[in-house]
């Protein structure tokens, strides 16, 4: 028997009929896709002679590709495997339960309530050996009732517990389908049956010949079979920022997750999914996942281990305190309040949130909101820490100074579980007191807003793919567009022509020119045009042609069909195999030349391109007679003047299309670009025009209105660029603005030495609209230059737009880069926030809107729990220190938290928002979270709520003639007196909410309450719950049923919140000095910390704050968690340079950027009409001599300790735990 009866056969083992009949197995084509350059070449040859074997093998063709027979595409599914990465399986609702427990304040309320549980049911012996301190719970015959309080706790955890997980798999949930989304429209061009289709990317397969061209992301592994001028950017696989030049003689290897930067080409389809280098590194990646899920089971138990001890500590403190001075306890009860910092770790679990998304954004820096909720959110909690550990010490002194001081008892051991009751019970109240404190739905809301605007902002059509950039929109000061396509319409025509010695306004008839330019004309547009640009008939009966591919080259295109010629016929004649060289378009040189072999061995080369700067190359022009003239530096001086300038006036984009002879022999030198690219023949000068959006100028005004400017940057000459600008109305006849083309712009801001000063860009950048023949790097200087500057007491927020691969950089330096999802170039994409679905400039307005209502919801939100926060403590520190016990109970506690965390978030979270949004100015970096107004707000009614409650505690027996609450002894059943005060108390924050929508001041709350379903609901349905928590909670919520008249004081109360809201309106902000404003941005001071320190997450940040108190415990926790992370980012060092798996769902997330090359110092920049030089990479390394290593803008990716960044101070591990990641496609 062979060995292959006992061996259970691997797929494509079988050598000898190779897989599923194709002539070569995944193995082998695996193996030849993990080589390069020659050693690829020559694997090539050894098996397969040459690659239109290799595609003879896949059983496909060069030329006409696959068929579409399903069959056939599904059996190369079968074998060689999907285009599909599997993604990681999504969180079960239990698990993140599990998550939601870990929280380390809930860890320690469970405690606390278990111990209360347990000393419940302990009685002890005899009648009143401990004192009154158990005396009035057997009266009522209550004593077996002590574990509900205990229960109930447990309970309420269990709630918040529940809601938080839910509010996470809703989440989850959402961005999944999100991700779906964008992956569903990533397309990519395939030829079947000889014509070319776009399809998804996941319905690729082996054998597929792809158009590949300038902006690709490649989809899959694959080999190339025809190339023009091709540069790959493979810094997301190798980590080399040079771009690689790939062509079929020397390199013509193509990897997925790969950038085209220049040139075109057509691939044969070698590797996809799981079999590409790219799913390669997946798999590899996917084993480190388990490791990762038992560290975090470890930290669990840690926590839930110190938790424990602390309560000891307590306890044990607790229990010293008869002994000895009351400094011990006071010290540990720091330790155990500290111990609870890292629970929402003050600085509020937003940084949770927002840390997983530095993750995969390293350099941007924290964003506007962020900032500052960070900021606030540590102040917040740092008050409320310290009211808690003193309202627990005050409540032990007294206890134990009125037992055994005052009363004179005696610690009786048998005593001791009853004493050590009543210190849990002190405990519970100060944790409750910090759970009240601590703003922890603070990131609730935050994501609930973000995550509903995401939403509803994909019907404006905004794709937004990280979620900060939503609410940094709305502080957006300045927003740099591009012209073409975004606040064009995109469909450009050539209405314009200058042609033997003419200029016609409107398109000539054929007999109306030589037929020999004509014929001409004809032959260089078709040729020197890329094949993928195209003109298909019209989708509808007398609707316009489709154009399809470049515009530009659609609207010269056209030009030949409507001179009744057949640009087809030609492209038949010479297919794209037979150009013999191509120079692809680029932003340096702004031409495009392609070369042609005539039959007689001779070539010629047609070129086209930006019409001051060919005209340059040009030194004939043809006459009307179809004979080439000479063309003197004053006949082009004429044709400026008379042709290019008025043209350019009307707004029309210039075109020169020029062509020349060039001999065999002997054979030009093809590298020597320069001197190929000219002596050209001038055939023609064309004016296209590409229409003004109707809605843009309006969207223009408004955006003025809303106090943003809008700069125009584009690639166009200076008129045209100002004429469209004038259409836009972003300049207006007589203002004093500024419109210069690049070439000025450098001068200006660039020292005697040729170094970019900032001081330089201050005096320009002002005043500036319109910036015309603009090259990337001064895209990006503009854009850094203004995010940079300090002149105005307003640091600016820039939002950006572009479509190209060139845009890269300055889409990744603005604070908001906006990428045209139509136009656009996947490199664009990847390095855009959000994507503009329609490409139009009206839908960065609803971007502003839904910014700025982002902005606003998280204001309002925070006026409402900050009022709670501020009246709840002050109520249970005082209640305690007064009355001995806190007349809002832990239970009670616990519901009013869910009311103003999770519903509160909810319900003013989902605020929907309006035109009036766009009539103030934008808050910009430095404007406070807390106004002034806001600050009254907060203050007015704290103080409105304190008087009642206050009120009703120490006089309310006596107003509503029922029996006084206070002193209650440990069981005793619940009082009307403090349910009453715990109803009002409820009421008072329901109607406040109300309040809470409006946040400048406005005097009409209820203004468009309807419009906002889930607010209604949420108000009606809390008053509901409120109802039967009263009327039937009983002991659990230690409430005893009210009768009607009781209901409608409390109501009553409650509504008065409405009315003393018209009083606070009343009172003019301007006069109150003494308020301040809270939750400022960072200091710049720490602005430029976290420049230097760019490694140190914001975690950091609070952990300085905290550090002050010189809290042993939270360094040794710290000290530990810093250890586990070192350890992962050491572990994570094994894949060099390679993205976390987690986040990614498919081969097409799954890359870096590009790495851009861009330094700002460089002052030899080729400007337009300079020599141009060919190899950018030559370019680069001369910009470059200390390597990849200075790369400004992107992290290069070997650096695994910058890659893999160590995390300080938060409980959350590195690997994204929130879907908000799956969104995150960039590194």
């Amino acid at each position: 028997l062979s060995n292959i009866d006992f061996h259970p056969k691997k797929p494509g083992m079988d050598k000898g009929d190779h897989e599923g009949d194709f002539g070569v197995t995944v193995e082998e084509l695996s193996s030849l896709m993990e080589l390069r350059g020659p050693e690829a070449l020559q694997k090539i040859q050894e098996n397969y002679t040459d690659t239109e074997t290799l595609c003879h093998r896949l059983k496909t063709s060069p030329a006409d590709g696959l068929s579409d027979n399903p069959a056939d595409l599904e059996k190369r599914r079968q074998v060689f495997g999907m285009n599909f990465i599997p993604p990681k399986k999504p969180k079960t609702f239990l698990q993140l339960v599990w998550e939601a427990l870990q929280d380390v304040t809930l860890i320690i309320l469970e405690i606390a309530a278990i111990i209360s549980l347990g000393l419940s049911f302990y009685q002890p012996p005899g009648g009143d050996t401990c004192g009154n301190v158990s005396s009035g719970a057997e009266d009522e015959g209550e004593a077996e009732a002590g574990w509900i309080e205990g229960a109930a706790i447990l309970l309420s955890v269990l709630c918040v517990v529940l809601v938080t997980a839910f509010n996470d798999w809703s989440k989850e949930k959402q961005f999944r389908g999100l991700q779906s989304r964008i992956e569903q429209e990533q397309r990519f061009a395939v030829v079947r049956n000889g014509t070319v289709i776009q399809i998804p990317v996941a319905e690729i397969v082996v054998g597929d010949i792809a158009q590949i061209k300038y902006g690709d992301l490649l989809p899959a592994d694959g080999v190339l079979i025809q190339g023009n001028d091709l540069k790959i950017d493979e810094s997301s696989l190798t980590g080399e920022s040079d771009h690689v030049r790939k062509s079929i003689a020397k390199d013509p290897m193509l990897l997925s997750g790969t950038h085209v930067m220049e040139g075109s080409g057509k691939m044969v389809v070698t590797a996809v999914g799981v079999n590409s280098q790219t799913g390669i590194i997946f798999t590899l990646l996917g084993a480190g996942e388990m490791e990762e899920e038992k560290k975090d089971c470890k930290k669990v138990f840690f926590a839930i281990l110190c938790s424990l001890l602390f309560l000891t500590i307590t306890l044990n403190s607790a229990c010293l305190i008869t002994l000895s001075p009351p400094t011990i306890a006071k010290k540990q009860d720091e330790a155990v309040a500290m111990e609870m910092q890292p629970l929402k770790s003050a600085e509020g679990g937003e940084v949770e949130e927002k840390e997983k998304k530095k993750a995969s954004v390293p350099k941007k820096e924290k964003s506007v909101l962020q900032g500052k909720l960070t900021k606030l959110a540590v102040q917040i909690g740092k008050a409320g820490l310290v009211m808690s550990a003193i309202t627990v010490i005050i409540l032990m002194l007294y206890f134990v100074i009125e037992t055994f001081v005052i009363q004179g008892m005696t610690w009786l051991t048998e005593c001791t579980p009853i004493y050590v009751q009543y210190f849990v019970k002190f405990f519970i109240i100060g944790v409750t007191v910090l759970v009240v404190a601590v703003p922890e739905g603070l990131p609730l809301a935050v994501t609930i807003s973000l995550a509903y605007s995401v939403k509803k902002m994909m019907k404006d059509n905004n794709l937004v793919r990280h979620l900060d950039a939503c609410e940094t929109m709305g502080n957006a000061t300045a927003i740099c567009s591009d012209k073409t396509g975004t606040l064009t319409t995109n469909r450009m025509t050539v209405v314009q022509i200058y042609i033997g010695d003419q200029l016609f306004r409107e398109i000539p008839r054929p007999d109306q020119i030589n037929p020999k330019i004509v014929e001409l004309i004809t032959s260089a547009i078709a040729v020197n045009c890329a094949y993928t640009s195209k003109i298909m008939a019209a989708d509808k009966e007398g609707g316009l042609p489709k154009q399809v591919g470049n515009k530009t080259e659609c609207a010269l295109l056209g030009l030949v069909l409507d001179l009744k010629q057949e640009y087809q016929a030609v492209r038949e004649q010479i297919p794209e195999e037979k150009l013999y060289k191509v120079y692809t378009f680029n932003s340096v040189r702004k031409s495009m030349s392609t070369v042609i072999q005539m039959p007689d061995g001779s070539f010629r080369l047609y070129s086209k391109g930006a019409s001051e700067i060919l005209l340059k190359k040009c030194s004939f022009v043809l006459g009307r007679d179809g004979e080439a003239r000479a063309f003197r530096p004053r006949d082009k001086d004429e044709m400026v003047k008379k042709v290019i300038e008025p043209m350019a006036c009307n707004g029309l984009r210039t075109i020169c299309i020029a062509y020349r002879e060039l001999p065999a022999d002997p054979m030009p030198d093809w590298d020597n670009e320069t001197d190929i690219v000219s002596n050209l023949i001038c055939i023609t000068v064309v004016g296209i025009e590409d229409p003004v959006r109707a809605e843009v100028p309006e969207a223009i005004r408004k955006c003025q209105r809303a106090g943003i400017t809008v700069r125009m940057v584009t690639g166009d000459n200076i008129n045209t660029a100002r004429a469209i600008a004038a259409k836009c109305g972003i300049i207006h006849p007589g203002d004093d603005f500024l419109c210069m083309e690049g070439k000025e712009f450098n001068r200006r801001i660039r020292n005697e030495k040729g170094e970019i000063e900032q001081e330089l860009i201050d005096k320009v950048w002002p005043k500036l609209r319109v910036l015309a023949r603009s090259s990337p790097t001064d895209k990006h200087t503009l854009v850094k230059g203004i995010i940079d500057s300090t002149i105005l007491e307003q640091r600016q927020v820039v939002a950006v737009t572009g479509d190209g691969t060139n845009d890269g950089p300055a889409l990744k330096k603005a604070d908001v880069g906006f990428a045209m999802g139509i136009a656009g170039t996947d490199v664009a994409k990847e390095a855009s926030d959000i994507i503009l679905t329609d490409d139009n400039f009206s839908s960065i307005v609803k971007a502003v809107m839904w910014g700025r209502n982002v902005y606003d919801s998280i204001s309002k939100f925070l006026q409402f729990q900050l009022t709670v926060n501020v009246v709840a403590v002050i109520v249970a520190f005082t209640g305690a220190c007064i009355t001995q016990d806190s007349p809002l109970k832990a239970v009670q506690m616990l519901w009013v938290n869910l009311i103003m965390d999770t519903f509160a978030s909810l319900a003013l979270a989902t605020e929907p928002p309006t035109e009036a949004l766009l009539l103030r100015k934008p808050y910009g970096r430095n404007n406070p979270l807390i106004s002034r107004t806001m600050m009254k707000n907060i203050l007015g009614h704290a103080v409105f709520q304190l008087i009642i409650i206050f009120t009703l505690l120490f006089v309310g027996e006596k107003i509503f003639d029922i029996d006084s609450g206070r002193n209650a002894p440990l069981h005793s059943p619940p009082s009307e007196h403090y349910t009453i005060i715990f109803n009002t108390f409820v009421l008072m924050q329901l109607f406040n909410e109300i309040n809470a929508r409006k946040i400048h001041g406005e005097r009409n709350v209820f203004d468009g309450i309807f419009s906002n379903p889930i607010f209604c609901s949420i108000v009606l349905g809390t008053f509901a719950i409120q109802i039967v928590i009263v009327q039937f909670g009983g002991k659990p919520f230690s409430c005893s049923p009210l009768n009607v008249e009781q209901w409608l004081w409390c109501l009553f109360v409650g509504m008065g919140e409405l009315i003393w809201g018209q009083v606070i309106a009343s009172v003019p902000t301007h006069q109150l000095k003494c308020l301040k404003e809270a939750g400022h941005g960072p200091d710049p001071d720490e602005i430029m910390d976290e420049d230097l320190a760019e490694d140190e997450d914001e975690i950091d940040h609070a952990e300085r704050e905290l550090r002050r108190g010189q809290i042993l415990w939270f360094r040794g926790l710290n000290r530990i968690q810093t250890q586990i992370r070192v350890v992962k980012a050491f572990r994570s060092s094994l894949y060099d340079g390679i993205d976390r798996p987690e986040s990614r769902n498919s081969i097409h997330d799954f890359q870096a950027h590009p790495e851009f090359i861009i330094t700002d110092s460089v002052h030899n920049i080729p400007l337009i009409d300079e020599t141009d030089v060919d190899d950018e990479s030559e370019r680069s390394n001369h910009n470059h001599p200390q390597g990849p290593q200075s790369l400004p803008v992107t992290l290069n990716c070997n650096n695994n300790a910058a890659e893999s960044r160590v995390y300080l101070g938060s409980s959350v591990s590195p690997c994204p735990v929130s879907p908000l990641h799956s969104l995150e496609t960039c590194l």
